[in-house]
C-alpha cells in the first residue's frame, strides 16, 4: 500500500476461506484482480500460520475477531467474497457491518454456498461419527476417496478442522436471515453438488439491493481456478465507473 490517490481508490476486496482450509487458495488472485481492487485473504484461527489458536465456532466470537481484523481498514470503499463456509461469513459480517450503521461494503459475493435457509448437506451431517462424515465429505467430492477408509490422518489431522468449520457454518445459518443493503453476486459451478444453481438462486431474496448469479467452470473448489476472480475484477471494475460516473452502484449493472 502506497498511500497515493490511485491506491486510495482502489477498493480492499475482502477474501474468506471455504471450510477446513487456509488463503492459499487466494495467493494467485491479485494478479487476475490487478488494480481492480487489493486483496485481501482473512485467515481465521487454527490454520497455516494461526494454527496454535483455537478455531472459532461461535458466530459472535467470529464478528469480534473479524472487526479486530479488518476493521480498522474499512475507511474506504471494500467488497467482500466468501466461498463455501466464506459465503457465509462474509454474508454474516456484511449484515453485521450494516445492522450496526458503519460503512457496508459496495458488493457482496458468494461462491459455492446456498443461503442460510438451505443449509448444505454436508453442513447437516456435522454431527455423524467420525467415519460416517468423511464418507460424507468423499460422496461430495470434499475429500480424496481414501478418506472414506478413516485412519490417523483423516480422523485426528483433517477432520477436527472440519468438524469445527462445518459447525460454525451452521450456527451461521440458524442467526442470520434477513436481506442486505449491498448488492449480492452469487457465483456457481453447474457441476458443483453442494450448492446446486437452484439453490444458489435462492440468494436473490437476501439481495433486494441488486442480485447477480453467474456460472463458472469448475466443482466445489472453482475458487482455485480464474473464473471467481475474473468476475471479480469485473465487478469491481463496474462498481468504479458507477461511482465515477455519479451513479448508484446497482448490481444489474454488471
Amino acid at each position: 500500500m502506497t498511500g497515493d490517490a490511485g491506491e486510495a481508490a482502489r477498493p480492499w476486496l475482502f477474501c474468506f476461506h471455504h471450510a477446513g482450509a487456509g488463503v492459499s487458495c487466494f495467493a494467485p488472485w491479485q494478479n487476475v484482480l490487478g488494480d481492480a481492487a487489493e486483496v485481501v485473504p482473512v485467515l481465521l484461527p487454527g490454520r497455516e500460520t494461526r494454527v496454535r489458536e483455537a478455531r472459532i465456532t461461535d458466530p459472535e466470537q467470529l464478528l469480534v475477531e473479524l472487526d479486530e481484523l479488518i476493521g480498522p481498514l474499512l475507511d474506504r470503499p471494500y467488497l467482500l467474497y466468501g466461498h463455501s463456509l466464506g459465503g457465509l461469513v462474509a454474508y454474516t459480517f456484511a449484515r453485521h457491518r450494516e445492522r450496526l450503521g458503519e460503512r457496508g461494503p459496495s458488493l457482496v459475493s458468494v461462491g459455492a454456498v446456498q443461503p442460510p435457509h438451505l443449509r448444505s448437506p454436508v453442513v447437516r451431517g456435522v454431527d455423524l461419527p467420525d467415519l460416517d462424515l468423511l464418507r460424507l465429505l468423499v460422496s461430495y467430492d470434499t475429500l480424496p476417496p481414501e478418506a472414506a477408509h478413516g485412519g490417523h490422518v483423516w480422523e485426528r489431522r483433517v477432520l477436527p478442522a472440519l468438524r469445527d468449520d462445518l459447525r460454525l457454518a451452521e450456527a451461521l445459518c440458524e442467526i442470520e436471515h434477513s436481506p442486505l443493503r449491498a448488492p449480492l453476486l452469487a457465483l456457481a459451478s453447474a457441476e458443483d453438488p453442494i450448492a446446486p444453481l437452484a439453490g444458489m438462486a435462492e440468494w436473490a431474496d437476501y439481495a433486494p439491493g441488486g442480485f447477480e448469479l453467474r456460472t463458472v467452470t469448475g466443482s466445489h473448489f472453482f475458487v482455485r481456478g480464474k473464473a471467481a476472480p475474473l468476475a471479480l475484477r469485473e465487478a469491481a471494475l463496474d462498481l468504479r465507473y458507477a461511482r465515477s460516473d455519479g451513479l448508484r452502484p446497482e448490481l444489474s449493472a454488471l
